[in-house]
């Protein structure tokens, strides 16, 4: 078991490795969503909008009012890069007076946390999180002078993924809990073959899924000493692929597309799994030719257990960065963004 443990993260990255994992990370996020780009534009008419003709002018993006001229910094969670891949791209081709900037931190893992501290430091104009803000933020806010306020624009599922070799049928909460608690440590424990369970998980405080999942699943308990902190989804997949045992969770636009890591049912008890992605499951062999698709429907409905939303963070400051953040909620709360955010593998909030 010794052999596959990783050092844990217990101090601030060195800038340098940090930059090279940032990098990795930006790579692989293109890398993952490219496929579901190339898949949708296959199987769609290409146009500016990727949308039916029908749709009201009201509804699209170009019919959308104050919009800041200008450029302008935005950063944050790691769970919408699919977004800010297939989306973004769409709102500053129709609306080109509104160019965006996507900024990572200089020294801290990219994420919800990091994207918060940004917008509170001046750094950015909005922020994308996949978690609520927190009392310390609001306080924060409040000391400088500023006034956040979050939006909701869509909803995600967080997707437990293991070794695609891996025979197991799924995972109840109590179960994930217990393995992420340290107290089930055997694949045996929990209906899988003997192998020892080598669970994975980003950071503390680094990301909104992270966050999510101590909330949630641990329900604040502390992770268990079993448990190894790792910097990337990437590094996460690249260990997923090659070691038998491994287990990791992050959102489902990044696991569920996936051909060399294995996405799971989980459900809030036994004969109760619910797929993140619809079923019936594609072989890894199918891939990359065909992937498998989100289990929006289960998403919506609240019948997969493990669902959040994702926000923009806005700063009420009368300004110019107001008018940004406000103006980029906008676009994806029209009709055209919704639907490029089902498109980007979400869940459209309206």
């Amino acid at each position: 078991m010794e052999k596959h443990r990783r050092d844990r993260v217990n101090a601030r990255p060195n800038p340098s490795i940090f930059s090279l994992f940032a990098f990795l990370a930006l790579i692989w996020s293109f890398g993952l969503v490219g496929g579901g780009v190339w898949s949708f534009l296959k199987q769609s008419e290409f146009s500016s909008a990727f949308l039916p003709k029908v749709l009201p002018d009201g509804q699209r993006f170009a019919r959308v009012q104050n919009v800041p001229t200008g450029l302008f910094n935005y950063g944050g969670s790691t769970a919408w890069a699919s977004i800010r891949l297939m989306v973004d791209p769409i709102i500053q081709a129709e609306r080109r007076e509104f160019r965006l900037r996507y900024l990572q931190p200089e020294y801290d893992p990219v994420g919800s946390s990091s994207g918060i501290e940004m917008l509170l430091d001046g750094r950015l104009s909005f922020a994308q999180t996949s978690r609520p803000l927190r009392d310390e933020e609001y306080r924060l806010a409040t000391e400088r002078g500023l006034k956040l306020e979050q939006i909701p624009v869509a909803i995600d599922g967080v997707t437990v993924a293991v070794n695609p070799n891996l025979n197991i049928s799924g995972l109840t909460l109590d179960q994930l809990r217990s393995i992420y608690s340290g107290r089930t440590t055997n694949w045996q424990e929990v209906g899988g073959p003997d192998l020892d369970i080598l669970p994975y998980s980003r950071p503390l405080n680094a990301d909104g899924t992270t966050d999510f999942f101590v909330r949630d699943i641990l329900q604040r308990q502390e992770f268990g000493t079993t448990v190894e902190f790792i910097y990337t989804t990437t590094q996460a997949l690249r260990i997923l692929a090659n070691t038998p045992g491994a287990v990791y969770y992050a959102s489902a636009s990044e696991i569920v597309p996936q051909c060399t890591v294995k996405a799971i049912s989980v459900g809030r008890g036994v004969g109760d799994f619910v797929s993140p992605y619809q079923p019936p499951a594609i072989p890894s062999q199918q891939c990359p030719q065909k992937r498998n698709q989100v289990n929006i429907q289960a998403f919506q409905s609240g019948q997969y257990p493990l669902t959040r939303n994702l926000y923009v963070v806005l700063n009420r400051n009368d300004g110019a960065d107001e008018a940004a953040g406000q103006a980029y909620t906008n676009f994806l709360l029209t009709a055209q963004g919704q639907e490029l955010i089902r498109n980007a593998g979400f869940v459209a909030i309206r």
